[in-house]
């Protein structure tokens, strides 16, 4: 269960983050600039919230390599979810085989016995 919680305090954290991120692409538009960024900063704070714990914790069950790894899925998940459900974007096969290729890193990064 103990590998759950950083699991799950990165997956919040990317919520936001992909939001602070990419969200303002969609409603801020015409807005200026430094507005954006300060709603972008605001939104990033609690992605700090969550992701400074997260990571604090994952480092007591992982080795960094394998946190960064977990960090990077959770990220495309995230965002894949957000680029097609929020933002209107048309998954192509292209998704399919990326994320081939971060079953690929997954693989190699958890296997044993590597340095």
């Amino acid at each position: 269960m103990n590998y759950l919680y950083p699991i799950l305090l990165l997956s919040i954290s990317n919520v936001f983050m992909t939001f602070a991120w990419y969200g303002h692409l969609k409603h801020l538009g015409s807005k200026p600039l430094w507005i954006v960024i300060l709603v972008s900063w605001g939104i990033a704070f609690f992605e700090y919230c969550f992701q400074v714990p997260g990571n604090r914790l994952g480092s007591n069950l992982f080795t960094l390599p394998q946190l960064k790894i977990i960090q990077e899925v959770i990220t495309l998940i995230v965002f894949c979810g957000f680029a097609v459900f929020y933002m209107g974007v048309k998954p192509t096969w292209n998704f399919l085989w990326a994320g081939f290729c971060i079953l690929g890193a997954i693989f190699f990064i958890f296997r044993e016995g590597t340095v």
